[in-house]
């Protein structure tokens, strides 16, 4: 089976889709000129700031609960319940979407981690910070990030359009990616020179902005006809929708491997860079801030050169990519060679994420892209079971040979679920 250009066409009436793209994404003469219609500048806006804050905060709370516990699980730990909610609530959440107006929705995401951020500024403040704090509200702010594919993602779509919306998920993802290159240095810094209670203070004003920016938004997408049905019929008509579609079962296939193997590496690397490395918070962040560079030059690249045929390739080369480079992090011994193939792992990382919302999106038919992302949501959410093992491991055999052994799997599993993947590798 040979996908091309014509498999991602548009599901919907042309006289639809020509109506859901403004005028001024016509006029914008490259990708990055879509910055130029008002809408997607506000959330993206907001993917931004999350992003950032979201790196930032990851960090810094892996660096503090590895300082108190010393546990490499612990760490694993925090990352795996902000995507608890991913695995407990993404279909559910996909479904709810379409029943409630996604501006509206948005904003009140934001005021939500906004709240968390602003409780635990707090409570450092007050000197009474503890792990299991950082615990509960890694799950709250599991719940947003898992809102955002069917709530931010879908609504960027309809504000773009169709036609247009692989170059809008590039831009999207290189601020995501650019939010990984300064997010964990900012956080590193901050926590080296004004303790926790400094970052999550930012953290809070960070939301502020984002806020503001949710609040601005002016698109208010209209409800589908049938949107008021039982969720649960309409979580099942989705699930059913990919038993059908070759497409949509590569894509979700690669997305549970991606997350039980890749992903959970991320954890690692505070633990990889104090141990192993024999850096400070500072010189972590630093460290960690790589694979954000080179995430960013990878969306730069796929926002610049990527066309349609090229999408299903750059997903499967991603996740291979990503794999291999997160072992050679995992066992080279000095700072420029783990900081070089966590470059690697970024560029990796974008050709996938970039892909990953991209081909789900195109797949879909319209009045139901919610749902489909909410399932992804939920392929994404198996994450947690990934970290879960690693941090295990990682305690038992140590964190460089736990993460090698776990991009090994990875590769592993790719070969084993060829099967179901293979159309995409062959398009």
């Amino acid at each position: 089976m040979r996908l091309d250009r014509s498999l991602f066409a548009a599901r919907g009436r042309p006289a639809e889709l020509a109506g859901a793209l403004p005028p001024a994404a016509h006029r914008a003469g490259s990708h990055w000129g879509l910055l130029a219609v008002a809408d997607f500048r506000r959330l993206w806006t907001v993917g931004l700031v999350v992003f950032s804050v979201r790196w930032l905060e990851m960090i810094v709370v892996g660096v503090f609960v590895y300082r108190h516990t010393g546990s490499a699980f612990d760490v694993a730990l925090m990352t795996m319940l902000r995507m608890l909610p991913m695995a407990l609530f993404g279909a559910l959440i996909g479904a709810l979407a379409e029943r409630f107006d996604r501006q509206k929705t948005l904003v009140g995401l934001v005021l939500s981690m906004l709240t968390t951020s602003l409780c635990l500024a707090g409570l450092a403040y007050a000197g009474r910070l503890a792990v299991w704090h950082l615990a509960v509200a890694s799950f709250f702010n599991g719940i947003a990030w898992a809102a955002d594919n069917p709530v931010r993602r879908v609504m960027i779509g309809e504000v773009v359009g169709h036609e247009r919306m692989g170059a809008a998920m590039s831009v999207d993802v290189g601020a995501n990616n650019a939010s990984r290159m300064f997010g964990p240095t900012v956080g590193g810094l901050l926590l080296a020179g004004f303790g926790i209670s400094g970052c999550f203070t930012v953290s809070v004003i960070c939301y502020a902005i984002a806020l503001v920016a949710a609040l601005r938004v002016r698109h208010h997408d209209v409800m589908a006809p049938g949107a008021t049905g039982a969720v649960l019929a309409r979580i099942i008509e989705g699930l059913a929708l990919v038993r059908r579609d070759p497409r949509l079962i590569a894509t979700l296939v690669i997305t549970v491997i991606y997350n039980l193997f890749g992903w959970p590496f991320v954890s690692m690397v505070p633990v990889i860079g104090q141990d192993s490395l024999h850096l400070g918070p500072s010189g972590i962040g630093v460290l960690a801030s790589m694979d954000g560079v080179g995430a960013f030059a990878g969306a730069i690249l796929i926002a610049v050169y990527a066309r349609p045929v090229h999408y299903a390739r750059l997903y499967v080369g991603g996740v291979v990519l990503y794999m291999v480079m997160l072992i050679v992090f995992a066992l080279v011994p000095s700072v420029p060679l783990a900081g070089t193939a966590l470059l690697f792992t970024g560029v990796s990382n974008a050709a996938f994420s970039v892909m990953q919302a991209t081909l789900i999106y195109l797949a879909a038919p319209a009045e139901m892209r919610s749902r489909m992302y909410g399932v992804l949501s939920v392929c994404i959410g198996v994450g947690p079971l990934g970290f879960l093992y690693l941090g295990l491991l990682a305690d038992a055999i140590g964190a460089p040979r736990a993460t090698a052994i776990s991009g090994t799997l990875g590769l592993i599993a790719l070969a084993a679920t060829w099967r179901w993947w293979r159309p995409l590798a062959v398009a």
